[in-house]
């Protein structure tokens, strides 16, 4: 056989071998088809392909951050707000992700976008506000449960940014302000029933001894007198000049 006819079939092998040789990164991960029908999944490292019989589709196995454009949510309390997250997702399933489901990346940010709005419309704004941890998981479970059929592991979900509009941030902020009054008032309520409470044991205690009360009517009287800015009439009880008037020993 000719040089010519020996170089070309040479030049085959070596097109053939090199389109035959595929190299996978450790999170990769090929889904070989044979004739079009499902073979096995290989990798991660030096794998053959046979090239026209057998087809390769890489697989990433590392988490992937996808983001959820915001989206227009109505609260059970007829509020509507604008909500986004960020979902985290890995595959731990690469024939299922490449056999189940045609874009399983499109897929997923689909029903991340339509179960972060049902979710959320379940629940009041205050609670979208307070309790992102326990939304949070919600989302993911249930995100979990619906792409386990395409091999797809949901890792976490997290609310970004709650957007209101100016008129209900200022009513927000009035509420809060309403609160901290009655709060306040709440307060001063309990200080002013403790105090009556002690005031009434003092005043049973003093009415039980007479001689405490004229030794605290003479206090009083001391420290007004210490007051040398103005002249004070202070009216004395008869009472009481009429037990200072007593013999000493009738005095109890």
């Amino acid at each position: 056989m000719p040089i010519e006819v020996y170089a070309v079939l040479i030049a085959l092998v070596v097109a053939f071998f090199a389109a035959a040789i595929k190299i996978l990164f450790e999170y990769q991960r090929g889904v070989i088809f044979t004739l079009g029908r499902f073979w096995k999944v290989k990798g991660p490292g030096f794998i053959i392909v046979v090239p026209i019989v057998q087809q390769m589709v890489k697989v990433d196995l590392r988490v992937i951050v996808m983001d959820v454009p915001s989206q227009d949510v109505i609260s059970r309390d007829n509020v509507s707000v604008k909500v986004n997250a960020v979902v985290y997702f890995r595959v731990i399933d690469p024939e299922k992700c490449i056999i189940q489901v045609e874009d399983y990346l499109a897929a997923t940010s689909q029903l991340a976008q339509t179960t972060l709005r049902s979710v959320l419309g379940q629940h009041e704004l205050d609670e979208m506000l307070a309790e992102r941890e326990r939304l949070n998981d919600d989302i993911r479970r249930i995100l979990d449960s619906q792409t386990d059929a395409w091999g797809i592991k949901v890792a976490n979900v997290e609310i970004k940014h709650v957007d209101l509009d100016e008129s209900m941030v200022r009513a927000i902020a009035r509420q809060a302000e309403a609160e901290r009054a009655r709060r306040a008032k709440v307060i001063h309520a309990e200080g002013e029933m403790q105090a009556a409470e002690k005031l009434t044991e003092a005043a049973r205690i003093l009415s039980a001894q007479p001689t405490a009360i004229q030794l605290r009517y003479m206090e009083t009287l001391t420290t007004l007198a210490g007051d040398k800015s103005s002249t004070i009439v202070f009216p004395v009880p008869m009472d009481l000049i009429g037990t200072l008037l007593k013999p000493r020993g009738e005095r109890g």
